[in-house]
């Protein structure tokens, strides 16, 4: 009733709710299926609701929106973890909450849709599950990255662009966090950022030293 359509093929219901630890007949086929599926119907759903945005900002949206994060709010939000087939191992470790599982099936269900009864209604499926969130579009310069914003606000202003060093890691090999620095060649301001990686550690500090700028 949730997805709104009366499988013919009731067994691709099922396979796209069973996780591989279920059993042989998972998701995982339907999920590469229906990935491909979203991303067509939300591109051409934003290329239709933002006829004047560049492809950049495009690109930004529909990756804000069909990203794993993304898919598991609206997993949760459809009580989907209830529904799931999953093996005893993952039962037990609570796998019916994994944002990464989450994701994966809803994916599938859509790729299910797909192969039971063609383009059109997988197309209406995704938008009902899209709908508050495509009415609601952000702006798509708000999904830039901290890194992003910060350079564009710097060239702007035809400043130099800043530096990025490693001051620390420390943890084991698998659990490291990264403490990372940006600095401003034409000033003395500096920040300082950390994240599980280089790269997480460099957006928290470029993070920090925009909202120094803002501040300022």
């Amino acid at each position: 009733r949730r997805v709104g359509h009366e499988f013919a093929s009731p067994a691709l219901f099922t396979q796209a709710l069973t996780h591989r630890s279920a059993g042989a007949s998972h998701y995982e086929r339907l999920e590469f299926l229906g990935d491909a599926v979203l991303s067509l119907v939300i591109a051409a759903e934003l290329h239709m609701r933002r006829p004047r945005a560049p492809e950049g900002d495009l690109s930004r949206l529909r990756s804000s929106l069909v990203r794993e994060r993304t898919l598991a709010q609206i997993a949760t939000e459809w009580e989907l973890g209830a529904y799931l087939n999953l093996g005893a191992g993952e039962t037990r470790s609570g796998g019916f909450r994994r944002a990464s599982i989450l994701a994966d099936a809803v994916e599938a269900l859509i790729g299910a849709v797909y192969l039971d009864a063609g383009f059109e209604p997988a197309r209406d499926f995704v938008l009902r599950l899209y709908a508050e969130r495509l009415q609601d579009l952000p702006n798509a310069d708000s999904l830039k990255d901290p890194k992003t914003r910060l350079q564009e606000w710097l060239q702007a202003r035809n400043r130099p662009l800043p530096h990025y060093e490693v001051l620390q890691v420390t943890g084991e090999a698998h659990n490291q966090k990264f403490t990372a620095r940006c600095a401003l060649a034409d000033t003395e301001l500096s920040s300082e950022g950390e994240g599980a990686g280089r790269r997480r550690a460099e957006q928290a500090a470029a993070q920090k030293m925009l909202d120094q700028l803002n501040d300022g």
